[in-house]
């Protein structure tokens, strides 16, 4: 049986994935923790939480270093909320060219029977251009970039994209017309509009800032839908008061950026679709159910992927050190209680590695002293016994 805290309202979709081995919210020794946007950087992890899941992409909610420091693994959901974010961006690069919500709000000052004339009779000033044919600069090329930069290219666009770490996955994904930027500056200087999909981090923390925007042109419409933190948006409004970039759309609210007539702030709902949540959900639901029953390991944030087909009596799961002959060590202790290794695989990511290990032994009590010794190894951070399913996994 395996227990579930959780945090936030999480769709009922989602939820509904966990069956009878799973108790949500029953008492505060999680296995998992399963949330959208709480804060956890304040929050005592119990020592039973082996696993949190996000049902959203960005983790900065989460203290992902002191959960690896303790052998937690971290999940999040990329590409569930994708095309939630990506109808977003397209429909703000719509209204960055054609003055929509001015106008309309417009329309709704107008009185008299003769509304229909005043109508035509005034609406250039509402008339905008066209998207087609200008250049659209995509920074990170994950799936919402992706995304993004393929529905500019059908919308007529000429894409430039840049992201030195595109995923093989992404990258067949990723329309052979989406033209590849060497460098930042080739987007910087070339592109009528610049759009913002990376994660942050360290170096991606203020992005965009003062000496980016330099290299831009003054007509150049940005927009920022990743994290608030990557614009310096001092620099931004500064670049906008002295007429060197055009327009700034974004969906982080931020008191500098209201008022603007040259910003546009929406709230922040681009992967909150009702669609977003419930994939998200799911996604994260999935995601922490096959870890707790069978260790493997998919879209964690601070551990690598690892998976292996599942077929002995019993499995431990190892996060160790990613220093040398750790495999020897465990093999070693295993191989002291008799146990014959059935199946391997090891996986390191800086300074931690993720070690699976099969065993051909029908006692879990042999197979529970071998976990009892491997944590006795101040290298080995956390050790997990995983009893072969019922029909198997």
């Amino acid at each position: 049986m395996f227990h579930i805290k959780t945090f936030n309202t999480i769709a009922p979709e989602g939820l509904a994935r966990f069956d009878e081995n799973y108790i949500l919210d029953g008492n505060d020794q999680p296995d998992g923790i399963l949330l959208r946007s709480k804060n956890l950087h304040d929050y005592a992890f119990p020592d039973s939480v082996t696993a949190v899941a996000r049902a959203g992409a960005g983790t900065n909610n989460i203290p992902i270093d002191q959960c690896t420091e303790r052998g937690i693994v971290v999940f999040n959901t990329p590409g569930a909320n994708a095309n939630a974010v990506k109808e977003l961006v397209i429909a703000s690069l719509l209204l960055s060219v054609r003055p929509i919500l001015r106008g309309a709000k417009w329309v709704q000052t107008l009185t008299g029977a003769d509304v229909e004339e005043q109508v035509e009779a005034q609406k250039k000033q509402f008339a905008g251009t066209e998207l087609e044919g200008k250049r659209l600069g995509v920074i990170g090329l994950g799936a919402i970039g992706a995304m993004v930069a393929n529905d500019a290219y059908r919308l007529g666009m000429e894409v430039v994209g840049y992201d030195p770490y595109v995923s093989v996955d992404t990258a067949w994904s990723i329309s052979r017309r989406v033209k590849r930027a060497a460098e930042l500056s080739e987007i910087f200087t070339s592109c009528d509009f610049i759009t913002v999909h990376v994660p942050l981090m360290e170096n991606t923390r203020h992005l965009i800032d003062q000496a980016a925007l330099a290299q831009m042109k003054p007509t150049a419409c940005l927009f920022n839908f990743s994290r608030g933190e990557i614009v310096d948006t001092d620099a931004v409004v500064a670049a906008l008061d002295s007429e060197k970039l055009a327009s700034f759309t974004t969906d982080f609210a931020s008191e500098k950026l209201l008022g603007h007539k040259k910003i546009l702030v929406l709230p922040h709902l681009g992967a909150s679709t009702e669609e977003a949540e419930v994939n998200c959900a799911k996604m994260a639901t999935e995601t922490i159910k096959r870890f707790l029953e069978t260790g493997t390991i998919t879209n964690s944030v601070n551990f690598p992927s690892v998976d292996m087909a599942f077929y002995s009596p019993y499995r431990l799961t190892i996060i160790h050190k990613n220093i040398p002959n750790m495999l020897g060590q465990i093999s070693s202790t295993i191989a002291e209680l008799d146990i014959n290794i059935e199946n391997m695989v090891n996986r390191g990511q800086k300074e931690h590695a993720y070690t699976l290990v099969d065993v051909q032994e029908d006692s879990r009590e042999k197979v529970a002293q071998v976990a009892d010794r491997l944590k006795e190894n101040p290298d080995i951070i956390r050790v997990r016994v995983i009893t072969q399913p019922e029909g198997g996994y």
